[in-house]
């Protein structure tokens, strides 16, 4: 279950409510938990030495400020030795909110966030394929994004 990190049931509980409710103050947590708030910030600080935790992000809707188009994009690379290199420069493209190294058809596969289709055909032509070692793209609108979540601890707490 904890893959020799030293966690236990406290540690899941811990994430599982926090992933719930980001906002909760150790206190009250440590309260639900029937634990002081200074054992939730020890936990907390050890699962974050850890790597288990890698810090919170703010939430933003993205559409709310403009950015109507996610897609996303299959990238062919010429040679699977170039990844590295081809990551590096991808990184540079702040339009690319996600990159994934996968099997199956694609090299890569990337989440872009764009103001709309213009902005989008800029990033492809003037971005990414502008990337020595990229043979060629394939692009997926989202028309949706029904489920978005964390993964579920249910079982494991």
């Amino acid at each position: 279950m904890s893959h020799n990190l030293n966690i236990d049931k406290l540690d899941l509980q811990i994430i599982s409510e926090m992933m719930s409710n980001a906002e909760i103050s150790y206190a009250d947590l440590g309260k639900k938990l029937f634990v002081s708030g200074g054992t939730i910030h020890v936990r907390m600080k050890k699962m974050q030495d850890l790597g288990i935790i890698k810090g919170s992000n703010l939430i933003v809707d993205a559409q709310k400020i403009g950015f109507d188009i996610c897609a996303f994009l299959g990238i062919y690379l010429e040679k699977g030795s170039i990844y590295k290199d081809a990551v590096e420069k991808l990184k540079n493209v702040k339009e690319i909110v996600e990159l994934h190294y996968c099997t199956g058809a694609y090299s890569i596969f990337a989440k872009i966030i764009c103001r709309d289709t213009t902005h989008l055909r800029h990033v492809l032509n003037e971005s990414i394929q502008a990337v020595e070692g990229i043979q060629r793209t394939e692009t997926f609108i989202s028309l949706e994004e029904s489920i978005k979540r964390q993964i579920s601890l249910e079982g494991l707490t």
